[in-house]
C-alpha cells in the first residue's frame, strides 16, 4: 500500500454523494455540495438513503451499486463510521473516497466541514494525494459451510456476549497453530483499525499504508499473551472451542454482527482490492496522530 501525490488529476466528471445515515444536518451539507459541484459542471449522483435526509431531495437518486459503477470519486459526509460503511460497500468498485468530517475524531474523514469548499476545490483541481488502505475479508464457517461473509476496513472482532465470562478459542496463522486463548476476545485489525479498538486494547499503531495486520487479545487470562503483527498476506483462522455458556459473536467495523457457536471457524484474510482515500496534499500522517490522539499537548 502506498501514498501518492498528484499535481494533476485525471478527468473527474461524476461524483457520488453519501451522507451520515439518519443525520438531517448531513442533508443540508449534501445540498450545498450538490450546488457547488453543479457549478463546476460536474455530474452529481446522490445515494438513495442520503437523498432521504435532504429537505429538497433531487428528482433522481441512485442505489449504491450504480454509484460504484459510474462515479469517478465519492464524497462521504459524516464521521469515520460513515466512511467505514461506504468503504465496505464500495470495496469492489475501486471508487476513491473523499471524507467531509462531521464527527469527532476524523481519522478517515479529514476535510473539516467549515473548509469543505476550499478543500474540495483543490482536490478537483488536481491538488491532492491518494492513499491505499487494505481491507479484511472475513468468513464464518459452520460445519464446513459459509454462514456469513463480509469486508472490514478497521477490524474483525471476536468477542464475548453480555455475561462476564471468558470465551475460549484457538488461533492459526497460515495453517500453523499459534495458541489457545481464554479471553474476552481478540481483535484482528488493519493498519487503519490499529488506531481504533485495537489501540484501546493495548495494540500497536501501524502506519496506515503498512502491508500488515495486527492480532490483539482482549483481556487475556494469560498475561503473557501479547499483540502480534503479521504480513497482510497471512491467512488467519480463529476456531471457537468453548462458547456454549456464552453468547460470543463476530463484529466487523463495529457495524456488522454475527453470533458464533462452538466449532465455528472464522477465516480472515486481506481483501482482493484496497480502498483508495483522497486527502488534501498537505496531509501528514504524524500530524494526524498528534492532533487526534492529543500527543504533545502541554499539561
Amino acid at each position: 500500500m502506498s501514498v501518492s501525490k498528484n499535481s494533476k488529476s485525471d478527468k473527474i466528471a461524476t461524483l457520488g454523494l453519501f451522507g451520515k445515515y439518519g443525520d438531517k444536518s448531513a442533508g443540508d451539507i449534501i445540498h450545498q455540495l450538490g450546488e457547488f459541484l453543479a457549478a463546476r459542471h460536474l455530474k452529481v449522483l446522490v445515494e438513495e438513503a442520503t437523498a432521504a435526509l435532504m429537505a429538497k431531495p433531487p428528482a433522481v437518486s441512485y442505489p449504491l451499486a450504480y454509484i460504484g459503477t459510474h462515479a469517478d470519486m465519492a464524497i462521504v459526509v459524516g464521521g469515520d463510521g460513515t466512511m467505514l460503511n461506504v468503504a465496505r460497500n464500495l470495496a469492489g468498485h475501486e471508487v476513491p473516497l473523499i471524507g467531509i468530517n462531521l464527527g469527532r475524531l476524523g481519522f478517515l474523514t479529514d476535510i473539516p466541514k467549515d473548509h469543505m469548499f476550499e478543500g474540495l476545490a483543490k482536490i478537483l483541481d488536481g491538488d491532492f494525494q491518494t492513499e491505499q488502505r487494505i481491507l479484511l475479508h472475513a468468513e464464518v464457517l459452520r460445519e464446513g459451510k459459509v454462514k456469513h461473509s463480509s469486508y472490514a476496513l478497521n477490524d474483525v472482532v471476536i468477542n464475548k456476549g453480555q455475561l462476564a465470562r471468558l470465551i475460549e478459542f484457538e488461533t492459526y496463522i497460515d495453517g500453523d497453530f499459534v495458541n489457545s486463548t481464554r479471553a474476552d476476545g481478540i481483535i484482528i485489525a488493519t493498519p487503519t483499525g490499529s488506531t481504533a479498538y485495537a489501540l484501546s486494547a493495548g495494540g500497536p499503531i501501524l502506519h496506515a499504508t503498512l502491508p500488515a495486520m495486527v492480532l490483539v487479545p482482549i483481556c487475556p487470562h494469560t498475561l503473557s499473551n501479547r499483540p502480534i503483527a503479521v504480513s497482510s498476506d497471512s491467512r488467519i483462522e480463529i476456531v471457537m472451542t468453548h462458547t456454549s455458556h456464552q453468547s460470543a459473536h463476530a463484529t466487523l467495523d463495529g457495524q456488522i454482527n454475527f453470533s458464533l457457536q462452538d466449532e465455528d471457524r472464522i477465516h480472515v484474510r486481506r481483501g482482493d482490492k484496497p480502498v483508495t482515500l483522497v486527502h488534501p496534499s498537505d496531509r501528514n500522517h504524524y500530524h494526524v496522530l498528534r492532533a487526534k490522539l492529543r500527543w504533545g499537548e502541554k499539561f
